[in-house]
């Protein structure tokens, strides 16, 4: 019984090392409202907002890091990169957020989000918002 203790420790250490590496949400959210030189569309309270939803989302299943883009959507690296699963996790995100965008990074822009500059300039364009999907318009 003590190796299976111990063999559950080390697997809730490594998990717990793991969420706090990937936690890009407060990287993104400085880089953004610091480095970007004050070119930024929308106001910095927006991107406090944004922030606290980047935080949530990092909760939810199949959410293996997310980070805030500068033109206002989450983007989410998942943990399973197929349509049923991202299908299920975006429509948890549009429940809880039906006015925000979030756009799923693919296995190709691994490497340029690997640079937090390059990171947040990617585009949320290409992702449907919350708002088309369910159908609200506020």
């Amino acid at each position: 019984m003590t190796l299976w203790r111990v063999a559950l420790a080390a697997l809730l250490l490594a998990l717990a090392a793991t969420r706090a590496q990937a936690e890009s949400c407060t990287r993104s959210r400085e880089y953004i409202l610091t480095d970007s030189g004050g070119n930024l569309p929308r106001q910095p309270s927006a991107y406090q907002q944004m922030f606290k939803i980047c935080l949530d989302t990092l909760t939810m299943q199949n959410v293996r890091d997310a980070f805030l883009l500068k033109d206002g959507g989450i983007a989410v690296v998942p943990s399973v990169d197929d349509v049923k699963t991202t299908a299920t996790t975006l429509a948890q995100f549009c429940r809880r957020y039906p006015g925000a965008t979030l756009r799923f990074i693919t296995r190709g822009e691994i490497p340029v989000i690997a640079n937090m500059g390059r990171a947040v300039d990617i585009s949320s364009g290409s992702a449907t918002s919350c708002r088309k999907i369910t159908g609200t318009s506020y």
